[in-house]
């Protein structure tokens, strides 16, 4: 059976029929579902740690900027996800069962597809507000505000909200094989209907607006100098581009998981969980982006790492000298202020 399940619209018959497989996909399943269960561990690990800096950074320390808005925006939508992560990685251990109830079965769901459509439309004004930017540049001097990007973000996740509604209604805590499921129980009217509306919405209308936009950034930045504000765009680019790579082929594989007989799905439910991690992969790229497009990483991070190492040295040789173990921890808390100013210095 196959983690594929969580997004996928597979009814209550393909969830028991994998129960039973011959003997060689049946190990195939378990293999998938072991390198699923690592991934997503990682992904949890990395992606909250990860995102909730960010939050901490561009909600507390950073001067409040439209950029600001997107980016905390964007790393609230991440860390929700990556915090929810954990049902489906104590679910995913337990061969797929469902021991959180009804309520979490619909919670669950609602925040992975909140998290997708957020996360999309937040890069599509993102991207519409670079363009923006540099081809109406005193408009948006004048009308480019922190208030109306606010606005913008509020309407955003009300908008996704709205969109992830469906999916949340049709997840059902079902039995299956004598086991508990947590799955979708939609006729196959209806996943079509779900299926094309979140690749439309989800995706392709998005990626059409985005494309535009950048194909219009590019027209205008060939006249440009280099500045910190191209700078912040090549980040902004590397964010969408992370983006499409990483949702495209879920959204294919779910398109041909529509086309294809139910007797001829062992290939989607074999691939489904590697493409279903690599989309969620996506949720703790973004931090890792922000500090390794900066340009001066690779200075500060050499600088931090001789500070860590001397700071390590001192306080093991004069471990029993209060004043200077004092010494070492005022050190070490300037180091932690030298990566915050790394991730401040990425969304100038």
């Amino acid at each position: 059976m196959s983690v594929f399940l969580h997004l996928l619209f597979c009814s209550i018959d393909n969830i028991t029929s994998t129960v039973h497989q011959p003997a060689g996909i049946d190990g195939v399943f378990r293999n998938v579902r072991t390198a699923s269960l690592v991934i997503y561990c990682v992904i949890f690990m990395v992606g909250t740690l990860g995102n909730a800096v960010v939050i901490y950074v561009t909600g507390c320390r950073m001067k409040r900027t439209v950029n600001s808005v997107w980016f905390l925006n964007l790393a609230l939508a991440d860390f929700l996800f990556t915090a929810f992560l954990i049902f489906s990685i104590i679910s995913l251990s337990q061969e797929h069962q469902w021991p959180f109830g009804q309520f979490m079965c619909k919670l669950n769901s609602f925040v992975n597809i909140v998290n997708m459509f957020a996360s999309i439309f937040l890069l599509t004004a993102i991207s519409l507000d670079r363009c923006l930017s540099i081809w109406v540049v005193v408009w948006a001097h004048n009308k480019r505000t922190v208030r109306k990007a606010q606005v913008i973000c509020v309407v955003i996740w009300m908008t996704a909200v709205v969109c992830s509604i469906p999916y949340a209604t049709f997840r059902e805590v079902r039995v299956g094989g004598g086991k508990i499921y947590c799955a979708y129980s939609v006729s196959t009217t209806q996943k079509l209907g779900l299926n094309i509306f979140r690749f439309v919405m989800g995706f392709l209308i998005p990626f059409l607006v985005i494309l535009l936009s950048y194909v219009a950034i590019a027209v205008r930045a060939g006249r440009l100098q280099r500045t910190r504000k191209q700078r912040s765009r090549r980040i902004i680019f590397f964010i969408v581009l992370a983006f499409f790579l990483c949702w495209l082929p879920f959204h294919i594989v779910c398109l041909i998981e529509l086309m294809m007989p139910t007797n001829s799905k062992n290939i989607v439910i074999i691939v489904g969980p590697l493409v279903l991690s690599l989309a969620f992969m996506n949720s703790c790229l973004n931090p890792i982006l922000y500090v390794f497009m900066c340009d001066e990483f690779q200075k500060k991070l050499k600088q931090s790492i001789c500070f860590v190492l001397e700071s390590a040295l001192a306080e093991d040789h004069l471990s029993f000298m209060s004043s200077q173990h004092k010494h070492v921890t005022h050190n070490m808390l300037h180091l932690f202020g030298q990566y915050i100013c790394i991730i401040c210095i990425c969304y100038v």
